[in-house]
């Protein structure tokens, strides 16, 4: 199949306007007409949004100008290197080389087999490493604001006793939310049901099944574990409302956290309530129940400074993944350094 503009006119310009999207595109912004090509099919056949065309039209733009003198079909992966090295000693981020990089590779995987290249040059490049961000955790103290309420009355209904409960097994365990909403009252095997994952009240500890269908033991501590009884005191109200028949029936009469209708609760509802409790407590941040498990991470390696075992609790298949968390508190861990290392500090006379 060959491109019927011609291998060879991949740096030809046209004097003429075409509109993409909702912008009029002029000859001084005209790309090669390949990469014209590409755009409209990714805007007509895979709506793409203007936002993103408009990005990869960019990046196209800096490809074309990097390498002027290269035709399109000339291109080989020595070239995409260069240009990349080009873009970050201009001062491109790693996210915006990267983005640059799947442009110029979803055009030349389009166009090299219309061209007749023997390959995409750009396959094989990969940018930069983007920097992990970090988990948004809450300090020590603003946890502590969070569960121990000052200034509000102590849980009394069963909405309130639900939460408080909730919010201690996540923080108490370091669950991921659709873990916790995923919890059972005790063990349950009737009917076709059977729990993934349910508490040990007795012993002070939950069974978990978490990502990859790997299944792990956590610990819940007195708090939780205190709040939890609290709020088994109370479900009867919520559970009386299940139905009596149906696979549905069994799920929520196994469910440990139920919504007010009687049915294990959703992961919508639990976000929500947090959000409101963190309101009323007057913290200033917006508080995510992931931020309660990266909180549980984060405090832990402050104290312990276990890494291994905070990996098993928290479920991470690979220990690189918890060992981000080791980047929350540095400046913790270099004050105790301070304080505790003989030579770390010395006083110069």
């Amino acid at each position: 199949m060959k491109n019927p503009t011609g291998p060879g006119a991949g740096h030809s310009v046209h004097v003429d306007t075409r509109k993409t999207g909702n912008a009029e595109q002029t000859d001084s912004s005209r790309l090669p007409a390949p990469m014209e090509q590409w755009l409209a099919h990714l805007q007509t056949h895979l709506r793409y949004s203007p936002h993103t065309l408009q990005g990869y039209r960019q990046d196209l733009r800096h490809l074309v100008q990097l390498q002027a003198d290269t035709p399109l079909d000339g291109f080989t992966e020595s070239h995409i290197r260069q240009a990349i090295a080009r873009l970050h000693g201009q001062g491109l981020k790693p996210r915006s080389l990267a983005r640059a990089l799947a442009a110029w590779r979803g055009f030349f995987q389009w166009w090299a087999p219309v061209a007749g290249m023997d390959s995409n040059p750009a396959m094989g490049v990969r940018a930069p490493k983007v920097p992990r961000s970090l988990p948004k955790a809450l300090s020590v103290e603003q946890a502590q604001v969070l569960l121990d309420r000052p200034g509000l009355p102590a849980p009394k209904s069963p909405v309130e006793c639900r939460d408080q409960a909730m919010f201690e097994v996540l923080y108490s365990s370091g669950l991921r939310l659709a873990e916790l909403v995923s919890l059972d009252w005790r063990y349950t095997r009737q009917d076709g049901y059977e729990s993934q994952s349910w508490i040990l009240l007795d012993q002070a500890e939950a069974t978990v099944r978490g990502k990859g269908n790997k299944t792990r033991s956590v610990p819940l501590g007195a708090k939780a574990v205190q709040a939890v009884s609290r709020w088994l005191e109370e479900r009867p109200r919520f559970a009386s409302a299940i139905g009596q028949d149906g696979p549905d029936a069994l799920d929520s009469s196994a469910a440990l956290f139920l919504g007010t209708r009687g049915k294990r609760i959703s992961p919508r509802v639990v976000q929500l309530q947090l959000n409101k409790l963190a309101a009323l407590t007057g913290l200033p941040v917006h508080v995510h129940p992931h931020s309660l498990r990266h909180s549980f991470a984060s405090h832990m390696l402050q104290s312990a400074q276990d890494l291994r075992a905070v990996q098993e609790m928290l479920g991470h298949a690979n220990i690189s993944t918890t060992q981000i968390y080791t980047r929350l508190d540095f400046q913790h861990l270099a004050k105790a350094y301070d304080q505790a290392h003989p030579r770390a500090a010395r006083k110069t006379k």
